[in-house]
């Protein structure tokens, strides 16, 4: 099973049989079949009913037995093409006596068999059942060839064309090996803590959820986990694509594949080996891989009807060129034969894959997790793009942005000790978010307590304090013209205010917001450059909505939206043209699913935002949003391009085939140079360093 053609046949040949769920893995050569077992055995005769040999595998081959078959097949290929060489040899130098010619045939016939039986075997059955594909011409062309006596010409193309095929397929592994590499990142032991206190080394998959594991300097980690001792660098790029280390400290979530490249760590697992980000990466890609682009579909419908018309215009040129031209029979015939082997349509089918799975590995590599390749074709035509506010265009934690002590006795470090001490008390965001932008050292606080919705206080030095909010001020008389002129300027940025007060009044504004990220900007710019139209939808209130909307370069904001509102939303703007969606929570799920392309924060998003997207962002830069269209734009340029140099080629080809002297090498090697340019163009995705 060397082609999506082959891949083709297998899927027809199966339709009849229910209950079953397949997987193709074409540069592996496997196929996994979810079944019964009697519906696997009437899988397993269908199958070989169409001429493929079937080999029962428990787990898919191991890397070093696969790479064995290959120079097994290579070393055969290699021995057919000295045995096709004698048989040309023979053919020049052997006088025209029968012996010389049975000889020289037996030779030619043993080039054959070595290079071209599982051609002739699938070409066959193939005709058998009345079909024309890729092995139908070529078996055809070369007992056409065989019989005319051309028999050495037909040896040398057999074994030719089945190099080609080789030299293709390793071409395409290259695609699939650019994600499959990437497990190879992960070590397969880890230095996992004791009972008794001991470090020892232990086999990655058996490393329990909960273990702790200790990661030196310069070390890869073999988990996923999150730090609990010590602190380092992170080299994160082969999971989320970022070329800068990331500081990792107690509490932080760390990955398996990547780099520790200063300090010790210890993390606790929080995943076995088989389900870390880079394995259900590598997996979901696999996935995406066996799910067919738009493109492809309309290449393999094309070829469809592209083979048995090219067979009919041989089989015309052969029959009727004598008839009404005059041309020799056998001149005819040869031609006819030229032309079936430059119509292959090898090129053209293999020229989509290979563009797609190159797209995805390159994504991939850029910390973008595309689940298939019709959201990679998908995203070139987005028109708008619509964004949550919060976690993906802001950071989603509230910090503390300004404060303003107000004029009274205490001295300004007195205030903010006091209102440090009071915020650090109280489990609220908001109250967090002034105790950590403060970081002062906390004086005793005698009764706290809490008003739900207004804030908190308590006894500090013998004075009771309050930290509340605009409307508790408010009902304890303490507001005044000038303090509501400074709240408002606040308030107008989308800020949230606490204030710090006594029976006295109000001696400090602590203004508290959620802050856009620092790549947010860029990524509108972007979207805007592309000719994107962004549009902000969020259940914030209108004037925070502006506030960041203005800060980060959207002009179209929808706020005070449910989640409902959203999804309506982006109805209305897919109405003028295909729509995406950039989210991370579960409020943002419906419009993740009703968009044209669904993008979700992959390493902040919840599970369901994560399954409702189409394409994850792992390192949640949402500049990996204008890449993947620019990504998206690139790979629909490769295909294009691709089926436009397949089909010249051949174009040129079949005008030489009919008006010209092309021979039957000519033609396999058109054949070849064909598949092995469109293969080789296609995989430039994988040596892009950018989208651009």
């Amino acid at each position: 099973m060397d082609c999506p053609v082959e891949e083709g046949q297998i899927r027809r040949a199966l339709e009849g049989l229910a209950d079953m769920r397949l997987q193709f893995n074409l540069p592996a050569r496997t196929l996994a079949i979810n079944a019964p077992a009697t519906t696997m055995e009437k899988a397993v005769a269908a199958i070989q009913a169409v001429g493929f040999k079937t080999e029962t595998l428990q787990a898919p081959p191991a890397e070093a037995d696969t790479a064995k078959a290959r120079r097994r097949e290579l070393v055969q290929l290699l021995a057919a093409l000295g045995v096709a060489f004698v048989a040309e040899l023979v053919s020049l130098l052997a006088s025209e006596t029968l012996p010389w010619k049975i000889g020289g045939m037996a030779v030619a016939g043993v080039a054959i068999a070595l290079a071209g039986l599982a051609v002739f075997q699938k070409g066959l059955s193939a005709l058998f059942r009345r079909e024309l594909n890729i092995n139908a011409l070529m078996s055809v062309a070369v007992i056409g060839a065989f019989v005319i006596g051309e028999w050495p010409e037909a040896a040398m193309v057999m074994a030719l064309y089945s190099l080609a095929e080789l030299i293709e397929a390793r071409s395409v592994e290259r695609a699939r090996n650019a994600i499959a590499g990437l497990l190879a990142l992960t070590p397969q032991q880890a230095e996992v803590r004791q009972a008794n206190g001991s470090w020892k080394l232990q086999d990655a998959k058996t490393v329990a959820v909960g273990a702790v594991v200790r990661v030196k300097p310069g070390e890869r980690l073999a988990l996923d986990g999150r730090v609990t001792a010590g602190q380092g660098a992170i080299d994160q790029s082969p999971v989320t694509g970022e070329s800068i280390p990331v500081d990792k400290v107690a509490g932080d979530e760390v990955f398996a594949g990547t780099i520790n490249q200063s300090g010790s760590l210890e993390f606790e697992v929080t995943r076995p080996a088989t389900d870390t980000v880079l394995a259900r990466i590598i997996h979901a890609v696999e996935d995406a891989q066996g799910q067919r682009a738009p493109t492809q579909r309309f290449v393999d419908k094309f070829s469809a009807v592209y083979t048995p018309a090219i067979f009919v215009m041989a089989l015309a040129l052969a029959i009727g060129a004598p008839l009404l031209a005059g041309w020799p029979w056998l001149t005819a015939i040869y031609k006819a034969l030229v032309l079936l082997v430059i119509a292959c349509p090898c090129a053209l089918v293999i020229s989509t894959p290979v563009t797609v799975v190159s797209g995805l590995a390159a994504a991939a590599r850029r910390g973008i997790l595309i689940k298939g390749g019709a959201y990679l074709e998908e995203a070139r035509r987005l028109k708008a793009v619509a964004l949550d506010k919060t976690g993906t265009l802001t950071e989603g934690k509230p910090k503390l942005v300004a404060h303003e002590v107000l004029p009274q006795a205490m001295s300004e470090a007195e205030v903010l000790a006091v209102a440090a001490s009071l915020a650090a008390r109280s489990d609220h965001p908001v109250s967090k978010a002034v105790a950590q932008g403060l970081s002062r050292e906390l004086r005793d606080v005698i009764g706290f307590g809490a008003e739900l919705g207004r804030g908190v206080q308590g006894t500090i030095g013998g004075v009771t304090y309050t930290l509340g909010n605009h409307r508790w001020l408010h009902e304890r008389g303490l507001c005044s013209a000038e303090l509501e002129a400074q709240m408002q300027v606040h308030e107008a940025k989308g800020r949230t205010l606490s204030v710090l007060a006594n029976d006295c009044g109000a001696l400090a504004l602590f203004a508290v917001a959620d802050t856009t990220k620092a790549t947010s900007r860029q990524a509108i710019a972007e979207l805007k450059a592309l000719g994107v139209r962004p549009v902000m939808l969020t259940g914030d209130n209108p004037s925070t909505a502006r506030a960041i909307g203005a800060e980060v370069g959207i002009d179209d904001v929808r706020a005070s939206l449910l989640p409902q509102d959203k999804q309506a939303v982006i109805a209305e703007l897919g109405r003028a043209g295909p729509t995406g969606m950039v989210g991370d929570g579960i409020n943002d799920s419906p419009s993740l699913a009703a968009s044209a392309v669904g993008f979700s924060m992959g390493a902040a998003g919840t599970d369901t935002a994560k399954e409702a997207a189409d394409v994850l962002i792992m390192n949640d830069d949402l500049r990996r949003v204008p890449e993947t269209i620019r990504l998206s734009r690139k790979t629909h340029a490769v295909l294009w391009q691709n089926i436009l140099l397949a089909l010249g080629i051949k174009s040129v080809f079949f005008a030489l085939a009919v008006f010209g002297n092309a021979t039957m090498w000519m033609a396999v090697f058109a054949d070849m140079g064909a598949s092995l340019l469109v293969v080789f163009n296609g995989l430039r995705l994988l040596r892009s360093t950018n989208a651009r």
